[in-house]
């Protein structure tokens, strides 16, 4: 696997529950942005990770895969540091821990502590980076799981658990949710963390409802701001250090959009103001994060004077 290219990324998706769309998914982007300079790099720490003998498990904080035991773990550690930076997570590889920047399993629980239905449903994660999320998805019940997202040093860390043991239930296509090409609809879509980098969200939003089958229904994670206020603050350069995000909205303010794009029965499940136990640099992504980008003599207020980050969580169903 020196190269990226669609015929490649057919071959992945032609073993599981998505086969029938296996050719359209991996054309939907052109070849020509598959490239990266980093790939055969990437390719080549894939290619000497040693192969799964046993199982994988997808029911832990961690999804887990067992590995020869006479696996040497120094080896396999330094391979995989070579698919850095690890942003969601943690994963267990053997008997390597990847201690990602997100503790994602944090944001899993508040999730399941919404009493979101996985059963038997086909889902689709959108910009779900390496597939953390529709691994617990699976693991949740979930009938079949798309994860889409186009950062190719994503689908690297992806194939770097799937390559060896494949799950059915489970694919992931190195695409944007725009390319995204006409197949059934969903019936739960997750869409986190991906929101408030959108210019226009309530055409997100709206992409999102033609995607979902009758009452399909919406998971939506985004940054909020506090207040009861119907309003959004839309930074004029960056927040938290980031160039593209667009609008920070109130709950009130959220759930008008959502109304607008055709959801019903919108709920807030939770609100969690964003702390370094749940961000943060690690040796596995070992760049700046939320603690570079909060205020150093108040941590209510980022770096540009805005209100430090606030998620929340809702669902909807589609009208």
């Amino acid at each position: 696997m020196h190269e990226l290219t669609p015929r490649l990324i057919r071959g992945h998706l032609e073993t599981g529950k998505f086969a029938g769309c296996a050719e359209a998914l991996s054309k939907a982007r052109p070849a020509s942005e598959l490239r990266h300079g980093d790939w055969p790099k990437w390719a080549a720490a894939l290619a000497r990770l040693p192969d799964a003998v046993d199982h994988y498990a997808l029911d832990k904080a961690a999804p887990t895969l067992v590995i020869d035991e006479s696996a040497d773990a120094a080896q396999t550690r330094e391979h995989l540091m070579a698919l850095r930076p690890w942003r969601k997570g943690p994963w267990q590889f053997g008997e390597v821990t990847i201690d990602t920047e997100w503790r994602s399993d944090l944001k899993w629980d508040r999730m399941i502590a919404a009493d979101i239905d996985f059963a038997d449903r086909r889902v689709l994660d959108i910009g779900g980076g390496n597939g953390y999320f529709a691994l617990r998805c699976a693991a949740a019940g979930a009938h079949e799981v798309l994860n889409v997202d186009p950062t190719l040093l994503f689908y690297a860390q992806y194939l770097a658990f799937t390559q060896h043991v494949r799950i059915p239930s489970v694919a992931m296509a190195p695409i944007r949710f725009e390319q995204l090409p006409d197949m059934r609809p969903f019936d739960l879509i997750l869409s986190m963390g991906v929101l408030y980098h959108r210019r226009d969200p309530i055409e997100h939003l709206r992409a999102i409802a033609n995607r979902l089958c009758d009452s399909g229904a919406l998971v939506l994670e985004t940054l909020v701001l506090e207040g009861t206020e119907n309003t959004a603050l839309v930074p004029e350069d960056r927040y938290a250090r980031m160039r593209n995000v667009w609008s920070l909205p109130t709950i009130s303010r959220l759930g008008d959009w959502l109304t607008k794009a055709g959801f019903t029965d919108v709920e807030c499940h939770d609100v969690t103001r964003t702390t370094t136990r749940e961000q943060c640099p690690t040796e596995w992504m070992t760049f700046e994060s939320l603690a570079h980008a909060l205020d150093p003599d108040d941590a209510n207020r980022t770096v540009e004077g805005h209100p430090a980050p606030i998620r929340a969580m809702l669902s909807a169903r589609l009208r």
